[in-house]
């Protein structure tokens, strides 16, 4: 799923006209797929306030308004201005609302008619302003936003919250409305990916598809959304499968006292669907290795010789193996020498800090996966953190192109950068896993789906570190984001594979777990 700027989706608009399929028509769809989602979202018996705006998102709102009216709800409309002041589809469907003795219409002049309107609301659906809004708001929408931050009633955002600018790439913003749910139409914009929207960890953010021509919507960003690739994991295995079928994952890692992280890579690797996995490991620690589970297989690495790589089909390396002694160069060495896909993580990231020409040499004609956190990112390229998160997107395009990695940048909105200058952008995930072996378990997860999937590489890799993150999300659901160890995650990833984004009403959840209710 492409990713759009407020241009790109206002020329996917116009586009859709001349593809036959006119603003009305879109209207009429977004406006009903909002209030079929709230609906089913936000079920009672309560008052709908609905507060518009004069432009198309307040278009959208009144449809919605109309439609909820008709399934039995209460709904009252506030319109920020006069009902003569809206034009085109806007106005239509504000003559159509008057129409309605079941909808309470009321134009909004002031603060005093606005907190009148918003009295004993239940659920309010923001539809203010839209993706072509930029900041700041003014007027009546001030007040609304105000007015709405102070009342208990649940929110939901028509399109975006209003004051948001859809072509933010920043967590959060001031200025803009709460919300509790967001409904986009066709395709999300930046800032539903890379914004925090609504005010919970597992608030909804959702994409309807209104009509929109799939020709139509056109992106230069270069930017994807990453849970598209979890349809690679959703197809049923053949009856005749064995685990011959599904890849040999050899982890190589750990240390003198060191067992967890190669540990943890080598369950997660066991969990994601690897018909095998083997940890080589030093000696001191296979039986703790060994202990992690009685499926997986253990031999030694005595960090000299290289381990067994007969029948091999995916190398992870790094977790636990430490940078002393000769270490380093043994990583260089080994990813020199052994060809196949390879996932870097941890220490073995480290060995290439001020060394990433050998990263180039090696990962020509072959597959290699980075999984740097902020920290080893700023190792690898020779900066400063503050400098990494400065310009994720763009250092993370820049070290997959020229290096001819597989780059994934660890933290808040996970990058999956591409060789060929594509990035998708994982949305799942929440600060339950900002806990040691977190990155441990996701190295296993790379490797696992690779392995597995070795002809999709990167759809293998983006649906890896969505899985991860949804996973996560499954867990500290089940618990508290306090709680939730790196293992647990793993205890969710089943909940992560049978979960769809798409839900039976088709609404594709960017954020939130698919189909809960509020």
């Amino acid at each position: 799923m492409k990713i759009l700027t407020a241009e790109e989706m206002g020329a996917a608009d116009k586009k859709s006209a001349e593809m036959g399929v006119p603003v009305h028509t879109l209207m009429q769809n977004a406006g009903t797929a909002v209030a079929r989602f709230a609906l089913r979202q936000f079920a009672g018996g309560g008052l709908v306030v609905v507060i518009c705006g004069k432009g198309n998102n307040g278009g959208d709102g009144i449809v919605a308004a109309v439609a909820m009216a008709e399934a039995g709800r209460k709904v009252r409309v506030a319109l920020l201005g006069r009902g003569d002041d809206l034009k085109g589809d806007a106005a239509a469907a504000w003559k159509k609302a008057l129409g309605r003795p079941a909808i309470d219409t009321r134009e909004i002049a002031d603060e005093k008619t606005l907190g009148a309107a918003l009295e004993g609301a239940e659920l309010v659906l923001d539809a203010v302003v839209g993706t072509g809004f930029k900041p700041p708001l003014r007027g009546l929408a001030v007040t609304a936003r105000d007015l709405i931050a102070k009342s208990k009633a649940s929110v939901v955002a028509v399109d975006l919250p209003s004051g948001w600018d859809a072509n933010s790439t920043v967590m959060s913003t001031d200025g803009a409305f709460r919300a509790d749910a967001v409904v986009t139409f066709a395709a999300p914009k930046l800032a539903h990916v890379f914004g925090q929207m609504t005010s919970g960890a597992f608030g909804p953010v959702v994409v309807a598809p209104i009509g929109t021509p799939s020709g139509a919507i056109e992106s230069k960003t270069g930017l994807h959304w990453a849970g598209t690739a979890k349809a690679i994991a959703e197809k049923p295995r053949g009856m005749d499968g064995n685990k011959g079928k599904f890849g040999h994952v050899l982890i190589v890692g750990g240390a003198f006292g060191k067992p967890g992280a190669p540990s943890m890579a080598s369950l997660a690797a066991l969990r994601t669907g690897a018909g095998l996995v083997t940890a080589a490991v030093p000696r001191e620690i296979m039986p703790a290795v060994a202990a992690i589970a009685p499926e997986l297989m253990v031999e030694e690495l005595d960090g000299k010789a290289e381990p067994e790589m007969k029948g091999m089909t995916v190398v992870g390396i790094g977790p636990g193996l430490g940078q002393e002694g000769e270490t380093p160069e043994f990583v260089h060495e080994f990813v020199r020498r052994v060809e196949l896909p390879m996932v870097i993580d941890a220490d073995g990231l480290n060995a290439f800090a001020g060394k990433t020409e050998l990263l180039k040499q090696a990962a020509q004609g072959r597959t290699i996966v980075l999984t740097p956190h902020p920290g080893e990112m700023a190792r690898l390229a020779g900066m400063t953190v503050k400098e990494v998160e400065a310009d994720r997107v763009g250092l993370a395009r820049k070290f997959a192109t020229e290096h001819g990695v597989t780059l994934v940048l660890k933290g808040w909105r996970t990058l999956i950068a591409h060789p060929d200058g594509s990035i998708a952008v994982n949305t799942t995930g929440n600060p339950s896993m900002a806990k040691g072996g977190s990155g441990d378990i996701l190295t296993g997860i790379v490797a696992a789906m690779l392995a597995q999937y070795k002809d999709n590489v990167a759809e293998a890799v983006e649906a890896a570190v969505f899985l991860h993150g949804l996973a996560g999300d499954f867990a500290c659901r089940a618990q508290d984001e306090h709680t939730v160890l790196a293992t647990d995650t793993v205890g969710h990833l089943w909940e992560a594979f049978r979960a769809r984004v798409t839900d039976a009403d088709d609404f594709t959840w960017i954020c939130g777990l698919a189909g809960e209710r509020a």
